[in-house]
């Protein structure tokens, strides 16, 4: 087929394309587009069955089209949905969703109970990383080519992040690698040196901000504390630096409200939450059960855990990957928790969850083609999806952050 190609855009699919079909029959996969559009579009790639396309010109745009706010957006690979104003990309995220469930996991009418909104459309991440090249420049990864490039903007930090990711500079191959800054409510500033090569430069601190330099589970503090204090529900939790906590702080109190409503709704005795984390499900819900156990991978999430968990003496607490432990787990839960990265569950684990044979499971996901995946088996195994509420936890890209209720009956 030509390089060049006009063609109107049918709808968007998961991971941000939009989606035409070619004269030929296959499908083409374009970027920054919207249903309904007649576009222009540079062939990229032949694969079989479908092609992937850049976006050339918008020849007859869609009427709600609107400004990007960034000048990098098409090609920076961190926000996909800049040019939909922000009810659309709720409403396109949901049919996305549901979708994903009809098509990949078989469930004839997947149902969204509601969709929670962002609190904010832009400065609504608590935490961002660049990747600091040989020049000394704070950089992103572009679309196209996963390349680096130098960044002069970014409008989804909160304020105190914003304020200090300009200002900060490097000499030149003083150090390469991943530098992540995350701030709490109160605008305390952790800043973490990652997987660099030679040791993180020394920095003037500002006030408020701790500095680390972190190497797999090890942390070395250059300045300040090694952790924040961060506020979910009214409760202080703690997390160290390469602990995970959910990045849009409001949404988080979203999905906290949720999923604890759902496992009281569920009457939970005996809770399991793997993939646990910092403990941000299990600090609220283990005053409600009778029995708590959490599974978790990160060494310094399982600190963590033991810290914002102390007050509980019916808490246990598995340092492991789920799919090493579930197998040997000797807790008998009637409902859990998942909390899966975006890969999903590993086969051993979704094995070892069936096996189980709890009667509810509360599936928080970040990826419905991987929640429809497993989804798929848990139907086979004569589980049934009763409930899905999506939370939009990252405005401005194609995220889909859900909470999926799965009950034997």
């Amino acid at each position: 087929m030509e390089d060049l190609f006009q063609i109107e855009i049918q709808s968007l699919v998961y991971e941000g394309s939009g989606f035409a079909r070619l004269p030929d029959g296959r499908a083409a996969f374009i970027p920054f587009v919207m249903p309904g559009e007649l576009v222009t579009a540079r062939l990229r790639e032949e694969k079989k069955g479908f092609v992937l396309a850049d976006l050339v010109s918008v020849d007859k745009p869609h009427l709600q089209r609107t400004a990007p706010r960034c000048a990098h957006f098409g090609a920076c690979g961190g926000c996909h949905y800049q040019h939909i104003p922000y009810e659309l990309q709720l409403e396109y995220k949901e049919k996305i969703f549901v979708e994903q469930l009809r098509r990949l996991a078989g469930i004839e009418d997947p149902h969204v109970e509601k969709i929670i909104p962002s609190a904010e459309e832009w400065h609504y991440r608590n935490s961002v990383q660049f990747q600091v090249s040989g020049e000394g420049q704070l950089c992103y990864a572009d679309a196209r080519e996963n390349a680096l490039f130098p960044v002069r903007e970014c409008h989804l930090p909160m304020p105190a992040i914003q304020n200090l990711w300009p200002q900060l500079q490097f000499e030149p191959c003083s150090f390469t690698g991943r530098l992540e800054l995350r701030q709490n409510d109160d605008g305390e500033i952790l800043l973490v040196f990652e997987g660099g090569e030679g040791r993180a430069p020394a920095l003037e601190s500002e006030a408020g901000v701790s500095i680390v330099s972190l190497s797999g589970s090890d942390a070395v503090v250059l300045e300040g504390e090694d952790h924040l204090v961060m506020q979910a529900g009214g409760k202080p939790l703690l997390v160290s630096a390469g602990s995970f906590f959910q990045t849009n702080f409001h949404a988080a109190e979203a999905m906290l409200s949720e999923v604890c409503k759902i496992a009281q709704d569920c009457s939970a005795r005996r809770l399991l939450d793997v993939y646990c984390g910092v403990g941000l499900f299990s600090a609220f819900l283990a005053g409600e059960v009778e029995e708590l156990a959490g599974i978790e991978a990160s060494p310094n999430a399982c600190r963590d855990f033991a810290v914002n968990l102390d007050a509980f003496d019916n808490v246990s607490l598995y340092e492991g990957t789920a799919e090493r432990i579930l197998p040997l787990l000797d807790f008998k839960a009637d409902t859990v928790i998942l909390d899966p990265p975006r890969a999903g569950l590993r086969p051993e684990a979704r094995r070892a969850l069936i096996e189980l044979h709890p009667r509810n499971m509360i599936y928080v996901s970040c990826n419905p083609a991987t929640l429809a995946r497993d989804a798929r088996q848990f139907v086979e195994q004569g589980y049934r999806l009763q409930r899905s509420i999506l939370v939009d936890m990252f405005p401005q890209t194609f995220h889909i952050e859900s909470i999926n209720l799965f009950t034997f009956l």
